[in-house]
């Protein structure tokens, strides 16, 4: 079988300019589009945007490879970092910690140049402890013996790519790297998508590699918008097509290096990300509307607290006893501060009564 890195010089990769450059006029209108919105609201609800969008790009990405993260622990780590003041931080674990870093890293220092150096501390804190699963790894460094992608039952597997020789991955990562430092006439949404199919078919590492390929994506993704704040999840949107995700992959790794069928898929991919991202926004919108329309109410803390969970859709139907439960207060205690929102036009009561009485926000 002959694999995409088998032809000469091919990391030349070849596409359509026709297709490509339709779609990417169009997603690009949407990135503007979303960043226009964003950065007109106050830097409170930018903040609260990029927790979001940060905590579920490093979610899902770790899904995609199997791996589950705790969202929690995720946007703790991301606040503290980051400095935004939020409820409710919880301890987080030195693994969570080192994820969130790598992110980061990608995203807030998206000029700075990438070296191998910054890919082997972004593979130090993947694997902190040398260990992939049961089997201890190469850590901090290119991997020295052969890579085969398979899946399938032990003795049936099957083969869906074979990446270059452990001897020509320094050479071909000098390369990859002089290119993404590089200045070109390539679009940077194109070289987003383009790092992202060169590094996993260089396939550098012994694991970790689709996780790093993604955390390289939204470097070069915020290279294209000039802006660290990440307003939208694309392992979100290839969390959902993630078969789709693999097939195409395989295809282009199998092919001869024209990578047109992955750049519109990947375009396509990045596009969803964007749309999806709009009912992101119009909650933290609306949020960001409702305090500053009560910028001259007063709130306790216990019905700010309840309030902005309403908001983040953190539980369903509210109800006398859920709010007593989550801000630890007496039954009495909760009735009266719905009551006293009710009488300020906030809360309102729900048609059902008795057991299931239930209060909803006026707006």
């Amino acid at each position: 079988m002959r694999y995409i890195h088998d032809y000469e010089n091919w990391w030349k990769f070849r596409y359509d300019s026709g297709q490509i450059l339709n779609n990417l006029g169009r997603i690009r209108a949407k990135q503007g589009n979303v960043l226009g919105i964003m950065l007109s609201l106050g830097f409170d609800s930018q903040d609260e945007a990029v927790l979001k969008n940060i905590s579920l790009e490093l979610v899902r990405s770790s899904e995609i490879e199997g791996a589950k993260l705790n969202i929690d622990e995720v946007r703790s780590s991301i606040a503290r970092r980051l400095g935004i003041v939020t409820a409710g931080l919880i301890p987080v674990s030195r693994y969570v910690d080192g994820v969130v870093e790598m992110q980061l890293d990608a995203t807030q220092n998206y000029s700075k140049p990438l070296t191998h150096d910054r890919l082997f501390g972004w593979h130090n804190v993947l694997f902190p402890n040398g260990m992939s699963g049961m089997y201890r790894i190469d850590v901090g460094k290119y991997r020295s013996g052969d890579m085969e992608v398979v899946s399938g039952a032990m003795g049936k597997e099957k083969v869906h790519y074979k990446a270059p020789s452990a001897h020509r991955v320094p050479v071909e990562m000098e390369r990859f790297i002089a290119w993404a430092n590089g200045s070109d006439d390539v679009d940077a949404v194109l070289k987003a998508a383009i790092a992202h199919l060169w590094f996993v078919s260089i396939h550098p590492f012994d694991d970790g590699n689709g996780r790093i390929a993604r955390a390289l994506t939204e470097m070069f993704l915020a290279r294209s918008e000039n802006c660290s704040k990440r307003f939208y999840s694309i392992s979100s949107e290839i969390k959902v097509l993630q078969k789709e995700y693999y097939e195409v992959l395989e295809r282009t790794q199998r092919g001869n290096g024209d990578i047109t069928e992955w750049l519109l898929w990947f375009l396509s991919c990045l596009e969803q990300a964007l749309e999806s991202t709009q009912s992101t926004l119009s909650l933290v919108m609306r949020k960001a509307h409702f305090w500053e329309r009560h910028r001259n109410v007063s709130f306790n803390e216990r019905q700010r607290k309840l309030l902005n969970m309403q908001f983040d859709g953190f539980f369903g139907k509210l109800t006398t006893s859920k709010w007593a439960k989550i801000a630890k207060c007496s039954s009495d205690s909760a009735l009266n501060d719905i009551n006293d929102l009710i009488a300020k036009g906030i809360l309102k009561k729900t048609n059902e009564g008795g057991r299931s009485t239930n209060y909803i926000l006026v707006d």
